[in-house]
C-alpha cells in the first residue's frame, strides 16, 4: 500500500488527506476555507499528518486538485505540492474536480460538472469505469442539458440547476480518485510537470484580445 499525502484547495473548501505506510488514513476537511487557502493550508496538513502519525518524507507521492475551480486555490496547491515533491524527490499525481466527482458515483457514466458563472460550466464525461471519454470542456446550460442525455449520472461539488443532479462528497471523491488513479504508472508525473488545468481562458486573457 503506497503512503502519500493529497490536497485540494480548488473550490471554496479545503481537504487534506495523509496515508501513512500501515494504510491508516486521515482527513482534514474544512467546509468553507473563505478562499484563505494561503493561510490555512500548512496549517491542516501539519496538524493531518500529526493525526496520521508519519511525516512528508515517508510519503511515496504527493497528489493536489489541478482544476477546474478558482485560479488561485488551484495555484496554490500546486505550488505547495511542487514544494514537497522537490524537498523529498517524490512524484506527483495531478487529479482535477472532475475526476473527484465522477469517482463518488460509483460504477456508472457520470458528467462531472463544475459552475463557471453566467449560466456556463465545465464539464467532463466518463464511462463507468472512470475513463475519460468527454475532455474537459466549456458549455453553456442548454448544452449541459443536451450532454447529459448520454450518461446515467449528471454530477457536482456544489447545488446544480438541472434536475436530479447529484452533489459530490468531494472528502470522499479525492480519496477515491487518488486510490484510482495511483494504480497507473503512467498517471504519475515529475514535480515539473505538475500543471494546471484551465478549460478557457481567465477574464484577464480574454480582455488582452
Amino acid at each position: 500500500m503506497k503512503a502519500f499525502l493529497a490536497i485540494d484547495t480548488a473550490a471554496s473548501y479545503l481537504t487534506v488527506i495523509a496515508r501513512n505506510r500501515q494504510g491508516k488514513t486521515v482527513t482534514s476537511h474544512l467546509c468553507d476555507c473563505a478562499m484563505n487557502h494561503s493561510v490555512k493550508l500548512l496549517e491542516r496538513v501539519e496538524k493531518t499528518l500529526e493525526e496520521a502519525e508519519t511525516s512528508l518524507s515517508d510519503f511515496d507521492f504527493f497528489s493536489c486538485v489541478i482544476g477546474a475551480g478558482s485560479f488561485t486555490g488551484i495555484r496554490i496547491g500546486i505550488s505547495t505540492v511542487k514544494g514537497f515533491c522537490t524537498a523529498t524527490d517524490k512524484p506527483s499525481l495531478p487529479v482535477t474536480s472532475f475526476d473527484a466527482i465522477a469517482y463518488t458515483t460509483g460504477r456508472v457514466s457520470t458528467l462531472s460538472v463544475v459552475s463557471a458563472g453566467h449560466n456556463y460550466y465545465y464539464v467532463c464525461g466518463y464511462n463507468a469505469e472512470k475513463e475519460v471519454i468527454l475532455p474537459p470542456a466549456y458549455r453553456s446550460y442548454e448544452e449541459v442539458c443536451v450532454l447529459r442525455q448520454d450518461y446515467a449520472v449528471l454530477a457536482g461539488y456544489e447545488e446544480l440547476p438541472f434536475e436530479n443532479a447529484v452533489r459530490a462528497d468531494m472528502k470522499e471523491g479525492l480519496l477515491l480518485a487518488v486510490e484510482g488513479k495511483s494504480e497507473r504508472a503512467e498517471n504519475f508525473l515529475p514535480c515539473e510537470g505538475l500543471q494546471a488545468l484551465y478549460v478557457r481562458k481567465s477574464q484577464a486573457e480574454e480582455q488582452r484580445k
